[in-house]
């Protein structure tokens, strides 16, 4: 069997190999031995890698992930999960596409100022305010 050597992995998949190991370390991925010092893993390892780049990228966090991964490389996709990150996604895509429909408008407005510009006044109504964050409000709840 083909064997990528730790720094050939971390070349062909663009991620660091501080990261590799660490996704090794929390049973994101698995290396099949060592040569010398340096970790071997399988070529699946570059599609698991990819698999993983793409959760990230959804939005999924890496226990997620971690999760879709099953015995002998296995994976399974949770359906219901994908259609909700989706929705989420598209409902963030709505809202990214308000936001700059406004800043172009108030860019290009002929209003004496912006503040008297009413699309600015409802973008100063979008922003959100600021709130602790969920872990913050969690804390001081305990």
């Amino acid at each position: 069997m083909f064997l990528l050597d730790i720094g050939v992995l971390a070349e062909k998949s663009g991620v660091p190999a501080s990261t590799l190991r660490y996704y090794e370390e929390i049973g994101l991925i698995e290396s099949l031995g060592r040569r010398g010092l340096r970790r071997q893993y399988g070529p699946e390892t570059l599609t698991q890698l990819a698999l993983i780049s793409l959760g990230k990228l959804a939005g999924f966090s890496l226990e997620e992930i971690k999760s879709v991964f099953g015995r002998q490389g296995i994976t399974t996709l949770p359906r219901q999960a994908l259609h909700g990150r989706a929705d989420d996604i598209d409902a963030q895509i709505r809202r990214l596409t308000t936001l700059r429909n406004a800043l172009r408008h108030v860019a290009e407005c002929t209003a004496p100022s912006h503040m008297e510009c009413p699309k600015f006044q409802a973008l100063l109504r979008m922003a959100p305010h600021s709130q602790p964050s969920r872990k913050r409000r969690r804390a001081k709840a305990s």
